[in-house]
């Protein structure tokens, strides 16, 4: 990749490009972003069809957010360490094991803030159509 070197504006806008081709890299190339990405876009559909309040949103967005950023992080720290070690070195595991253990508890967290932002309609929505049918 090229070196940014416009100025100004041009610099700014720049930005944005380099980090959707970033971004797009990541999903095409990495099984666990489309599987993230997937499941967000299931769970959005969800917070939808419930109408869920604007805080169980936030809350929603958030994980979601927190999730991607992770993978995006554990991608770039993967190619690094690839990029630096391309022989196997204990650190490199080290530090592939980690960048994964960070998308692990952010997903973690996410399930978390699903259950909590769907237990009640869920439930709701079974003993309304699922117990009286």
């Amino acid at each position: 990749m090229a070196k940014n070197t416009a100025i100004g504006h041009k610099r700014f806008w720049h930005s944005f490009r380099y980090a959707a081709q970033g971004i797009a890299w990541a999903f095409k190339s990495e099984l666990n972003m489309k599987v993230h990405t997937g499941v967000s876009v299931l769970v959005l559909i969800a917070a939808a069809v419930f109408r869920l309040p604007p805080a169980s949103w936030l809350l929603l967005l958030l994980a979601i957010t927190l999730v991607l950023t992770a993978e995006l992080l554990n991608t770039a720290i993967e190619a690094t360490i690839d990029l630096v070690s391309p022989d196997v070195h204990p650190l490199a595991r080290v530090a592939k094991d980690t960048a994964a253990g960070a998308v692990l508890i952010t997903a973690v967290f996410a399930i978390i803030a699903g259950i909590y932002v769907f237990y009640h309609p869920v439930m709701d929505w079974i003993r309304l159509y699922v117990i009286f049918e």
